[in-house]
Order: C-alpha cells, then sequence, then structure tokens
C-alpha cells in the first residue's frame, strides 16, 4: 500500500497502530501550510522553524494520547495548535500584538517562477510583495488572521471558520473588510502595487 495516496484520517488511524512513517508524511504533507503560517505570523524564520518543531512535537503528543478526534479536520486543527504555541510564545516574551520588521533571510516568494524576469522587474515585485506583507498588519486582529489563512496558509474559507470557531458568513465578512480597509490604507499611502 502507498501510504502517501491514504487520506489524513487513515494516517492518523495507521500512526495510532504503530507506523512511524505515516505521521512523518502528514507531516511532509502539510509542511508547507503550517511553516508558512507560522512565518507570516512571527515574521522570524529562526523562530518560526523552532515554533514549527513544537507544533509536530505536541500534535505527535497528543495523538499518542488519544486527544485527537477525527472530524476529516486534521490541517485546521494543526494549525490552531501553532496558533496556540505562537500565543504562548509572546506571552512569554510579553510581546503581544508586536512584530519584527526584520528583512527575513529567506524570502517565501523567491521561485522559479520568476526565474524569467528581469532583475528590474524581480525588485518591482518584491517591493509589492514587501508592501502588501506590511499592509496586512495594519489591519484589525481578526481581518489580519482571515488574510494570512486564505492566502498564505491556504486553507478554504470553511476550515477558516471551524479555526476561529465563528460561521462561514462571518470568516467571509471579515474578509470583505480586510480588502476594503487595504484598499484604503492602498489609497492613503498612495502605493502603487501594480507591475507594468
Amino acid at each position: 500500500m502507498v501510504l502517501k495516496h491514504l487520506s489524513d484520517r487513515e494516517l492518523v488511524e495507521l500512526y495510532r497502530k504503530g507506523s512511524q512513517e505515516s505521521i512523518e508524511i502528514l507531516i511532509k504533507r502539510h509542511r508547507n501550510k503550517v511553516y508558512t503560517y507560522i512565518l507570516m505570523t512571527v515574521k522570524n524564520p529562526a523562530l518560526a522553524e523552532d515554533l514549527f518543531q513544537d507544533t509536530f512535537i505536541k500534535v505527535v503528543r497528543s495523538l499518542d494520547a488519544g486527544r485527537y478526534q477525527e472530524n476529516g479536520r486534521f490541517l485546521s486543527w494543526v494549525i490552531r495548535i501553532a496558533h496556540n504555541l505562537i500565543i504562548d510564545y509572546f506571552r512569554k516574551q510579553n510581546q503581544m500584538n508586536t512584530y519584527s520588521n526584520d528583512d527575513c533571510e529567506n524570502d517565501m516568494f523567491n521561485n522559479q517562477k520568476f526565474s524569467d524576469r528581469t532583475v528590474e522587474e524581480e525588485m518591482v515585485r518584491e517591493q509589492i510583495y514587501q508592501d502588501v506583507r506590511k499592509l496586512i498588519h495594519f489591519l484589525p486582529e481578526e481581518q489580519r488572521e482571515v488574510v494570512v489563512l486564505r492566502h498564505y496558509a491556504g486553507l478554504s474559507f470553511k476550515e477558516i471558520a471551524d479555526h476561529t470557531n465563528v460561521s462561514i458568513n462571518t470568516a467571509l465578512g471579515r474578509m470583505r473588510y480586510a480588502l476594503i480597509n487595504m484598499r484604503k490604507l492602498i489609497e492613503e499611502k498612495n502605493l502603487n502595487l501594480t507591475l507594468q
């Protein structure tokens, strides 16, 4: 049987029966979304990596202790664990609601899709991404969370609603207001977010 083709639920069940390979597949399957969510929140690649590791340590411990109830939302459950660990970290650091403006060592937008562009085009594109990332932090926390979960973690609005304990309509409304607020911020700051 090829494990990587199994659903999250099936892999969790196999892990509970002793298959270490199944948990490794789950971690690889969801690594990018979980890590990106953490990085977009903490703005520090080293810290994001630590929190990512802590997240999956807690996932494994929770699975071992039987604290995961299968409901078809494994990724949402993992992101909730990551979210709680981020909050715990900032509480411990007494830095809740503060973000580092340090440049990231690894540019998450740097990939082969951009390799054919000129240096000038790439510089403009990178500036746009930086401006958008900065704008996100001007949003109210509830709107910011929906934007990050949707566009950086890739969750559906149903998953976002489950993760944030609100209705789908509320999640959609928060996204709508986030986009309206970002448009206002773009006008206020006189930003040009278009490629030539």
